[in-house]
Order: structure tokens, then C-alpha cells, then sequence
């Protein structure tokens, strides 16, 4: 449980800010996602996961957990994703893999402008298992 408490406290990072958030069950596997504008983050943190800080970038936050007897393990995946503004243009979000003891999680940042809404897609295979994942956020830049 350490570990989703460590994807929640960097997808909570922006308590005040608008955060798309939620989790998909398949099974004994659950998607965790969040997705949030990276001003959100200390200057400390997105330096430590090599973040850019911008009014005009989003962090996507990606998390698999499976269900083990009473507990749960975090997972490795192919995961793969990509933002979709309202004009139709795609953007690809390069994820890398972040492991911390025993949390892994995947992290990528997309491009946005202000009061844009992004529709993301997340796929992810675990064990040749697919999770796919739509849900769409719009941004606004701090003033």
C-alpha cells in the first residue's frame, strides 16, 4: 500500500487544482491515473522526476496495482498514451518508467493551452492482458 500512497501524494500534489483522477478494475488488475498541469508540482519534485514546470504542460500519472491474496503489488506494463485536443491534433506522450523501491509508476507530460480540453487515451498490457482507459480534462492556466 506504500506505493499507491506515493502515485496518490504526486497526483494530489494539486489539491487545489483541477485533477482528472480515477482507476480501472479488469480482474485482479487496477489502472490508476491521474492527470494534472505540472505548475501544480514543488519546483523540488519536478526536478526530482525531471518534470518541466509550464502553465502549458500536463503531467500524466500511471499506476497498475494486481490483487495478491489480501494485498497488492505493484505491476510492470507496456503502457502506452496520448492527448487529443479539441482540434483533433494528436499528441503522443512519450511514458517512462519510474520504480521506487517497490512502486512502479509511469509518467509523460503533454502540451496544452489555456481552458483547452485534453481527451487522453491510455493503453496499457499486462501479461498480453489489455486495459484501455479514455477520459478527458481541461486546463487552466494559474493566474
Amino acid at each position: 500500500m506504500p506505493q499507491l500512497r506515493r502515485f496518490l501524494a504526486l497526483a494530489l500534489l494539486a489539491f487545489a487544482t483541477p485533477l482528472a483522477a480515477g482507476q480501472l478494475t479488469s480482474g485482479d488488475l487496477t489502472l490508476h491515473y491521474s492527470a494534472l498541469l505540472t505548475t501544480s508540482l514543488t519546483a523540488e519534485v519536478a526536478r526530482q522526476y525531471g518534470i518541466t514546470r509550464s502553465g502549458n504542460r500536463v503531467l500524466l500519472n500511471i499506476a497498475l496495482r494486481r490483487a495478491v491474496a489480501d494485498a497488492d503489488v505493484a505491476v510492470a506494463a507496456d503502457v502506452r498514451a496520448s492527448a487529443t485536443n479539441s482540434a483533433g491534433q494528436r499528441q503522443e506522450i512519450r511514458l517512462r518508467e519510474v520504480r521506487e523501491g517497490d512502486a512502479i509508476y509511469y509518467l509523460g507530460e503533454a502540451r496544452v493551452n489555456d481552458g483547452e480540453t485534453l481527451g487522453f487515451e491510455i493503453e496499457a498490457r499486462v501479461d498480453d492482458r489489455p486495459l484501455q482507459v479514455r477520459f478527458q480534462q481541461q486546463f487552466f492556466a494559474p493566474r
